[in-house]
């Protein structure tokens, strides 16, 4: 409980402690009006505050004006009608009892996520005259070495410059199995050295550097609003004018049409305080409350699990996902090609890989990369010239003064060169020189062991179709399906192909149902920036994920997307309960209420007790383990 709580609970004692002692001092009149005022001041003053500073603002119908309107009016009526005060104090006292319950769950749910999401550093080490110290991580400029002890956080992104240790990532994927990094290896901010001492070179300034873009996310999370925010407030603002403008009914109408039309008694007092009670009972806390809260927990528990949503709008079209479209590489496979065959060669298969690596050197593609690693040692990139990528092609090189083509099929046949076709499922790298064939290299992707789970997962939690996007040859594509159990498949697409692809599935779904692109976020932005909700997956550390996609999951783990599914609806579910209690109880006390079925007691556990079990509710959005 911090400071504010704790004054708030001293005025609470005070002011009950006050009101029920002067039930017992016997006196009258003004004396007994100016002693219960000072109860009714200590417990309400900030909230008559409150109400004034609205007025002045020209913003008067919120709940401050309501308990001000009610109370006030109570106090006026008990000095009118024989000195009985408790039962406006009361409502007071009940109402800030409420706001503390209130105050405190908003509080515990902001502490766990703040928890789950600790990974802000408080400095980073620099070596200055063969001493550690200390430095705010702002002031660490790029290509530093700053030293990590086992126990600190990882304060900027870098190169491991030497050492050897194991690091927690468990804030940032989720995951409890640490992850082991060497001399050479990259290594981002926010994960938290558990053995050795590491040294890192420093390739990004604190401010882009993977913490500062978590955090920033995370924290500006909340402007991103849902639709069944925006229609909380919408509500709230109409609700509020005409459920003061029903009570200013209750309390004129009844008595009026009583005197001049059925000879009755007016009995103002009884409208009047009817009319109180019923604004007492007509504060709409519960939702305006609950909602954002219900939504601001869901994100907290997401990001437990290493599944950060930009916003609560996206939280809640995730709950309505019908179909899903994978990028292939890196997604659905691991993006590590491996060279595991060589056909048809004319000359020996080190010379056939050498100068397929080096026609393929500027390029930093998978492809590229096995090329290299199957070559081994480093290329001498003086032997290449003229390099000419032809995309969905492949490339055209000078190497050692030959002309080399490195591509599919497609390549082959622009140029002219008959080709062999491979029986193989990979994906085929033909090489010619100076325009006569040399044979086939056979390289494969390897298919993540979790996918075929994740497929069989969304399945499960309602998605009605997945597809998947691919440049790669169709026998490779259409293999990596089957295996899989994906719906549709699109191979041997150009970059702009999938734009073209994901619009048509788009128009296919309908409105209702929303699209969903998971691809690795750093070749697929326009794609996930042009979908329903984009889904960047084992992004941790890209710039380009954070920015294009709605969606970050933190590790390459595509089981997390149905889990994020989960999370959505359950948050939904929690928000529509809310909405349906909240209001439900509030109609009906508000009909009691108007024909003096009920009092004010009840129209206080129709605001305060509704809120305090709406905001216990939203609490549990943040909890997702046994999803």
């Amino acid at each position: 409980m911090n400071k504010k709580q704790q004054k708030m609970l001293i005025r609470i004692l005070i002011s009950a402690a006050m009101m029920i002692g002067f039930r017992y001092i016997h006196v009258s009149g003004l004396l007994r009006f100016f002693l219960y005022l000072i109860p009714y001041f200590i417990i309400g003053y900030d909230i008559l505050r409150k109400a004034g500073k609205g007025i002045l603002n020209k913003r008067v119908f919120d709940e401050n004006f309501l308990m001000s309107v009610a109370t006030v009016g109570a106090m006026i009526l008990g000095l009118v009608q024989g000195g009985d005060y408790v039962e406006a104090i009361a409502v007071m006292l009940f109402y800030q009892i409420g706001e503390l319950f209130q105050s405190y769950a908003v509080g515990k749910s902001r502490k766990n996520i703040s928890e789950l999401m600790d990974i802000r550093p408080d400095y980073a080490n620099i070596e200055q005259d063969g001493k550690l110290v200390r430095v705010d991580p702002d002031e660490v400029e790029v290509g530093k070495i700053i030293v990590v002890s086992p126990g600190e956080k990882v304060p900027i992104d870098g190169i491991v410059e030497s050492g050897i240790s194991s690091l927690n990532t468990s804030a940032l994927t989720g995951e409890s199995l640490p992850r082991d990094v060497k001399t050479g290896d990259e290594i981002i901010s926010g994960c938290i050295n558990m053995t050795g001492v590491l040294k890192i070179r420093t390739t990004k300034e604190f401010g882009d550097s993977t913490v500062s873009k978590i955090l920033d996310l995370v924290e500006n999370a909340s402007s991103r609003k849902s639709k069944s925010e925006d229609f909380i407030s919408k509500f709230a603002k109409i609700y509020t004018p005409v459920v003061c403008y029903s009570a200013l009914a209750v309390a004129v109408i009844p008595p009026i049409v009583s005197a001049l039309f059925l000879n009755l008694s007016a009995d103002w007092g009884t409208w009047v305080y009817r009319a109180l009670s019923f604004l007492v009972a007509s504060c709409p806390c519960a939702l305006v409350v609950s909602i954002p809260l219900s939504f601001f927990a869901g994100i907290g528990g997401a990001s437990k699990c290493g599944i950060l949503i930009k916003g609560s709008n996206y939280l809640e079209a995730l709950s309505k996902t019908g179909y899903i479209v994978f990028d292939k590489t890196g997604t659905l496979t691991q993006g590590v090609f491996e060279v595991n065959a060589i056909h048809h060669n004319t000359m020996p298969e080190s010379r056939l890989i050498e100068y397929a690596a080096l026609a393929e050197s500027a390029s930093s593609h998978p492809i590229a990369q096995s090329l290299q690693r199957a070559y081994g040692p480093e290329l001498d990139r003086s032997r290449v010239q003229d390099i000419k990528e032809i995309s969905g092609n492949g490339v055209v090189a000078k190497v050692d003064g030959m002309t080399v083509a490195a591509g599919n099929d497609k390549l082959m046949r622009r140029l002219g060169i008959e080709y062999k076709d491979c029986h193989k499922v990979g994906t085929i790298i033909h090489l010619a020189i100076n325009g006569e064939y040399q044979g086939h290299i056979v390289i494969s992707d390897v298919v993540k062991p979790t996918a075929s789970e994740a497929i069989s997962l969304l399945k499960k939690s309602g998605v009605r179709k997945t597809a998947m996007l691919t440049g790669d040859s169709k026998a490779v594509a259409d293999q990596v399906a089957s295996d899989l159990g994906i719906d549709i498949v699109y191979s041997e697409l150009l970059p702009g192909d999938k734009v073209e692809k994901v619009e048509d599935l788009m128009k296919e779904k309908g409105e209702k149902i929303k699209l969903a692109f998971v691809g690795d976020g750093i070749n697929d932005a326009p794609v996930l920036s042009r979908a329903d909700i984009g889904i960047a997956m084992g992004a941790m550390g890209s710039d380009a994920a954070i920015e294009a996609a709605d969606i970050v999951l933190m590790d390459d783990n595509p089981v997390k997307i149905s889990k994020a599914i989960k999370i959505s609806k359950k948050c939904l579910g929690i928000v529509y309960q809310n909405i349906i209690f909240a209001i439900g109880i509030k109609v009906l006390a508000l009909i009691l209420v108007a024909l003096g079925l009920a009092n004010m007691w009840l129209a206080v556990f129709a605001d305060v007790g509704v809120t305090v079990l709406a905001v216990l509710n939203a609490a549990r959005a943040l909890f997702v383990k046994k999803l």
